[in-house]
């Protein structure tokens, strides 16, 4: 079962147990009272999250003493956990269901997302490039924005993405 890496603890706050939470998903909900995640200290049940200042508690380690020894501990969530929790407007997907998807335009494979990168406001699909594209001189990745002006659109069945002047960004790469 794969598990996805969604938020680092920080210090703590206050003498109550609190801690900063330093969140690396888009979905702040699937941190509510009673929920269990996998950390590299073992499984955390959350006792209360307050997402206006991303500060949590556990259960177990409610006094600042006890909380301390979670510091920069990582949380991490299954796929069926998220995709159970975690509810996608129209048009949004999860990182996991785009890592793997073959980058087409016009009927031409680019490449394969290889990750996604998370620059500033936008996200970047970073593309291993095809093989037969490497072999006449581009570069071996390249990043694509994630924005409409470049992905057209995404078929999670045939794992495709449809891109629009996205050869261009590799040819100047």
């Amino acid at each position: 079962m794969s598990k996805f890496f969604i938020a680092q603890i920080g210090r703590t706050v206050g003498l109550m147990g609190d801690l900063k939470l330093h969140l690396h998903t888009d979905f702040p909900e699937q941190f509510k009272a009673g929920s269990k995640f996998e950390s590299d200290r073992g499984e955390l049940e959350v006792i209360s999250y307050n997402k206006d200042r991303d500060i949590i508690r556990f259960r177990g380690y409610e006094s600042m003493e006890s909380a301390k020894k979670l510091t920069n501990a990582k949380l991490y969530a299954s796929e069926e956990q998220t995709k159970a929790i975690c509810s996608l407007k129209n048009g949004e997907y999860f990182w996991f269901d785009i890592i793997g998807c073959k980058i087409i335009q016009n009927g031409e494979l680019l490449g394969v997302v290889k990750d996604i990168e998370r620059l500033a406001v936008n996200d970047f699909l970073q593309i291993d490039t095809a093989s037969e594209l490497i072999n006449i001189g581009m570069p071996k990745n390249f990043l694509i924005p994630y924005i409409p002006r470049y992905v057209l659109n995404v078929n999670l069945e045939t794992k495709e993405i449809e891109v629009c002047d996205a050869k261009s960004i590799l040819e100047n790469s």
